[in-house]
This record gives structure tokens, sequence and C-alpha cells, in this order.
């Protein structure tokens, strides 16, 4: 069982003298989300290279699956390590590796060696040919394919030496914390979580607020969100959720506005409570799960009438994608299961049956006029009885 994990990156590669701050963000996160499997380890990192060292017996699948959930790793290659670099020593390490990984011989493969120590007896040419043919001695029903073969051996002379041949797919992306703080409105459905896992993706810590319509909704909505915050969570880490009554400003919406345009007008506060909360936990932009079309909600035009009423940039990660792509992404990352539970959200108990797809701006605010006398009371209080959960 391998010890030893190399963590491979790509675009933390490409940013300059700032460089060393995406490592240092890389490794924090590495050794929060390996903690939670329970394990003795130590994160080391190196010129260009990033380990995880487990000293002890381990799931190396729990520790991998871990690992498969940090922004930033492209790769994790469980590799051997070898602390002598006696070249013979290398070729029957390699032989051993490729014996023990590999029970059927009948495959094709390479060596791709990488020596980054110059002062290396044997260039990296060399190695890649002298260890192939040890390999080919070893096992001759073996086939060298340098173009696409079906194993390669990968050798790295550095300060110790490593070999490994398996690269397991991370998530891509850069650390969470890197890129800023957003605030996620998130509810029961498909979208948003995939929306938020999308915006941590690229280095954004973010928080969640969710509209709660009890008693129009169930408790069962409510704990489904939180489900879905957590499954979010084990990619973006720790999610300050905040939960907001929304029943009494739905209803009074209700009351006091055309029902073709409810959803506009109640979307319209959702940003504006939203956008209050994010000021008040430093969080620079909003983040929604709206793709154009799919819904009445999300024309153009009813997009325009949204975003009139904020000032903070709104992310909206998956605006040109269909809904099949958004379902794939669901899927990869878990939450799909639990967003297809049939507990409905606030949004979809007031729904008209038939909303307006395109709204005028002035029309909107003109009949929002009739929410004057209570609105602001309304709101205030949802945002002074607003109920926070740590999820993680």
């Amino acid at each position: 069982m391998a010890h030893t994990y190399l963590i491979k990156y790509a675009e933390i590669a490409l940013k300059g003298k700032n460089r060393y701050l995406f490592e240092e963000a890389l490794v924090r996160q590495i050794k929060h989300s390996v903690k939670r499997v329970g394990v003795e380890h130590e994160v080391r990192r190196t010129q260009g290279r990033i380990y995880v060292e487990v000293p002890g017996e381990h799931d190396e699948d729990e520790v991998v699956d871990a690992l498969k959930h940090v922004f930033g790793i492209v790769g994790i290659c469980p590799v051997e390590k070898l602390t002598d670099d006696d070249f013979e020593g290398i070729c029957r390490a390699s032989v051993r590796h490729v014996d023990e990984n590999y029970p059927d011989k009948h495959v094709t493969f390479k060596v791709e060696a990488r020596r980054a120590r110059k002062d290396y007896p044997r260039n990296s040419m060399e190695i890649n040919a002298d260890v192939g043919e040890a390999i080919l001695e070893a096992f001759p029903e073996m086939k060298v394919d340098v173009h696409k073969p079906e194993v390669t051996v990968y050798i790295e002379v550095r300060e110790d030496v490593s070999i490994y041949s398996r690269v397991i797919p991370g998530p891509g992306g850069i650390p969470v914390g890197t890129g800023g703080k957003a605030m996620l409105l998130l509810s029961g459905g498909i979208d948003s979580p995939v929306a938020g896992y999308m915006i941590a993706k690229r280095g954004v810590k973010i928080d969640a607020v969710y509209f709660h319509a009890p008693p129009y909704t169930s408790e069962r909505a409510r704990q489904k969100v939180i489900d879905l915050a957590r499954i979010v969570s084990a990619y973006t880490g720790a999610i300050y959720l905040h939960v907001i009554n929304f029943t009494d400003i739905q209803t009074y919406i209700y009351d006091k506005c055309p029902h073709d345009e409810l959803t506009i007008i109640m979307r319209r506060y959702m940003m504006r409570i939203a956008q209050q909360i994010a000021r008040d936990t430093e969080c620079m932009a909003l983040i929604t799960g709206e793709s154009i079309g799919q819904v009445a909600s999300q024309t153009v035009q009813s997009l325009t009438c949204t975003d009139e009423v904020c000032e903070m940039p709104v992310f909206r990660p998956l605006i040109g994608f269909d809904k099949s792509d958004i379902v794939e992404i669901s899927q990869k990352i878990e939450t799909f299961e639990t967003s297809i539970l049939p507990y409905e959200d606030c949004c979809t108990i007031f729904v008209a049956k038939h909303p307006v797809t395109k709204p005028r701006l002035d029309v909107i605010q003109r009949h929002e006029h009739n929410l004057d006398e209570d609105m602001d009371a309304l709101v205030k209080k949802a945002l002074d009885e607003d109920e926070v959960i740590i999820v993680r």
C-alpha cells in the first residue's frame, strides 16, 4: 500500500510571483480535507511538488476520496519513495511496481523519467531506456509503445526518487479562499448547488442563504437544503447557511401585486435580502443557479428586472448551460439524488399559473409601490430573525 501521494496541480503553476500564496492555500486545504479521514499525515511542499505522507496503515480509498474534494488538485499519484538513488535499486523497484500493480502483463508501456537533479549520473533518456529494458527482461510479454501506452511508469529523481504509474483525476480549479467570498442563493433544486460548486472551484469561499416559507414549505424541505449544503461543503469547507423566514413577505406580495408578476417581485426581494446579508458578512458578490430560458423568471428580460435591485456583482455560472449539462455535474458531485427529493421550496409554492416572461422594469417598479406600507418592516423582521447554521 502506498503511503505517499504526489499532488499534481496545473493552473497554480501559472501564477508567477503569487504562486507561493496559491501553493500555501492548497496545502491548507489538503490538510483540512485529509484530517477529516482521521489519519496521521504530513503535507510537504518542495519546489514544484506537493506530497502527502501517511506514515501508518490507512484506507487508501478514503485518503484519495478526501483529496478528490480539494480544488486546485488535478492529479493524485500514489507513489513509491526510494531514499537510495542507486540505479540498480531504481530498476528493481520499477519492476516490482509493475508486478504488484498489473497482474495481467499483456499490456503496452513506456517509462517517462524526469531528472530534476542534474548531477545524477544518468539523464532522463538513459533512465527511460535502461528501466524499460529491465521491465522487458522481467516481463517479456509486455510491449513498448511510446505514443499511446496502456501503462506509463513515471520516475522522478529529486532529493529522493519517486516511482508511480497511476494518476487519479482531481477536481481541478484553484484553492478555496484565494478568490474572495460570495453569497449563494441556495434552494432545494438541482441548479443552485452546482452553481455554488462551480464558483467555489474558482477559489471563492461561499456562504449561503435559503428562503424558507413555513407552513407552505415543510421541515423536510429545510433539511433537504441543509443536506445539499453539507454535500457541497465537502469541496468548499464549512458553509454558513442563513435561513430566512420568507412567509410573511411572500403572502404580502401575493395579496398586493399582480399574480403574473409574483415570481419576479419575490425574486427581487430575495436578491435584496441576500445582498444585505452578503454585505453584513463581507461577501463581495451573489451567486445564483439561473440559466437563460429554463423557466419564466430566467428570461433575459426577467434577469434584467432582477439585477436592477443589486448593487454587487451577481455570478451565474450556469447561464448558458443546458439542463442535461447541469444534471451531469450534479451527479458527479453527488447532489442530484438529494435535489430531486419531492419537497417543495418557497418559489414553487407561490408560482403563478401564467407568469410574465417579458416583464417591463417600469411596470414591476410601479407595482412594487403597492408594498410600500409594510414591506420595509417585513424585510427587517426577516433579517432580524436570520437563523445561521454552520454546515460542514
